[in-house]
């Protein structure tokens, strides 16, 4: 069945290898692998790691605010952070002055957990086999690239 694609110049001839949107998403499925080694022993998923690096690095954030960095949808990260509070790593408050807004803030156990979770960056940089410039550049490009999407 030949489909409207068909009908592009050079269509025919590109390969599943050839797409940058498959090199992206193999390689994020290659990373969250390499990452789940070392989360588990933090029981912890890697968008459960990214959420608490977020928090780590600014506490007592709202749920929008921590869900427009972490690039998810509030609906998405609701859940994630309800698992974490059952964990006891992380707190929800309402505002005091607008109870529609949501805080969200390290408990002590969550904010003990950075320092088990400090080796993680260098073990998944060796994991690579890249230098940490490389891997900054790489992130940097691919940051760019987010961007203009």
């Amino acid at each position: 069945m030949k489909t409207s694609s068909d009908n592009l110049p050079g269509a025919a001839e590109v390969q599943l290898g050839d797409e940058v949107g498959f090199s992206l998403y193999a390689t994020s499925l290659a990373m969250t692998k390499a990452y789940k080694p070392l989360l588990q022993p933090l029981g912890l998923t890697s968008p459960q790691y990214i959420a608490m690096q977020s928090l780590w690095e600014s506490d007592e954030v709202t749920v929008k605010a921590l869900s427009t960095r972490l690039s998810l949808d509030p609906a998405t990260i609701t859940p994630l952070l309800k698992r974490l509070e059952s964990q006891g790593l992380v707190s929800r408050t309402r505002g005091v002055t607008d109870e529609r807004l949501v805080f969200v803030s390290l408990t002590t156990k969550g904010d003990l957990l950075r320092n088990n979770a400090a080796l993680i960056p260098a073990a998944i940089t060796e994991a690579t086999g890249q230098s940490s410039q490389v891997l900054l550049r790489l992130k940097r490009d691919l940051d760019q690239l987010r961007s203009r999407l």
